[in-house]
């Protein structure tokens, strides 16, 4: 195996990309965490954000009190207006690309929504090249916040089955906070946590406090709690080893995420 950077050269300038050895090689180089103090929260937006003033407020008032203690990417979620552009851009046959594109104004809506409200604390929302100045912010206030669409728009990946964009907003936070190194992932939602079914429509349904990716996909509870495609990224994710999930509707709950508590549902990659 290479272990120097002259050998990794030498390996990429006489391979394929995609070669097993030289991704074995690319593998070893050591890992660097860009903002391992910092981490990523999701607020749903059909979860939270679309709930209004009851919700919204009340996380407002705790994002700005926990900020004092701990480094804050919050990224936005799209919710109810998302799926009511998927349903018209579906029906009229555009492809996940454009799809993706609408999802993605909604995020947007969403950060900049949040960011008004959160502006007076010196939090602004920030997009596209501006992410680069995430330190700065993260520096000077202890938080940003972010629309949670990956830009991938025209490119995205299509799901197999449907148009429905597969890579969302959890899926694009989950990102920020794996290539930015972070030290922790949390979902803000409206429920506990995962459950054994939709305990919205399912008096039955069994809360599961910590599962793995494995577990979940072999119990047929993959798409569940998060998009799918999350689960693939957690389980080959090199910083994010774990993400958890909080019901954002309780006061506290992300307080006590941050500081370590288990609540909710803690989902592993092994």
């Amino acid at each position: 195996m290479a272990n120097t950077t002259a050998e990794l050269e030498a390996l990429l300038m006489q391979r394929s990309l995609s070669d097993a050895r030289l991704l074995a090689a690319a593998a070893e180089a050591a890992d660097f965490r860009i903002l391992p103090d910092a981490t990523v929260i999701k607020i749903g937006g059909q979860s939270l954000i679309d709930r209004g003033r009851a919700a919204v407020y009340p996380l407002v008032d705790e994002i700005v009190s926990v900020r004092k203690d701990h480094k804050l990417l919050i990224g936005t979620g799209a919710g109810t207006r998302a799926r009511h552009l998927y349903s018209i851009a579906a029906g009229l046959g555009l492809p996940a690309g454009v799809l993706s594109q609408l999802g993605a104004s909604v995020a947007d809506q969403n950060a900049a929504m949040l960011g008004q409200l959160l502006a007076k604390y010196g939090i602004s929302a920030v997009d596209g090249a501006a992410l680069s100045a995430v330190p700065l912010y993260l520096a000077e206030v202890n938080a940003v916040i972010f629309s949670g669409m990956p830009p991938y728009n025209l490119w995205m990946r299509p799901a197999p089955e449907g148009v429905i964009p597969p890579y969302r907003t959890d899926a694009g936070c989950f990102l920020v906070a794996e290539q930015f190194g972070c030290k922790a992932m949390i979902y803000v939602k409206d429920e506990d946590g995962l459950y054994t079914a939709n305990p919205k429509t399912s008096k039955d349904a069994v809360f599961i406090p910590k599962i793995s990716v494995d577990e979940m996909k072999a119990r047929g509870l993959h798409d569940s709690i998060l998009e799918f495609p999350v689960l693939d990224l957690l389980k080959s994710a090199r910083h994010i080893r774990e993400v958890q999930v909080v019901n954002g509707l309780v006061p506290g709950n992300l307080t006590r995420a941050l500081a370590g508590e288990h609540v909710g549902t803690i989902i592993t990659a092994n």
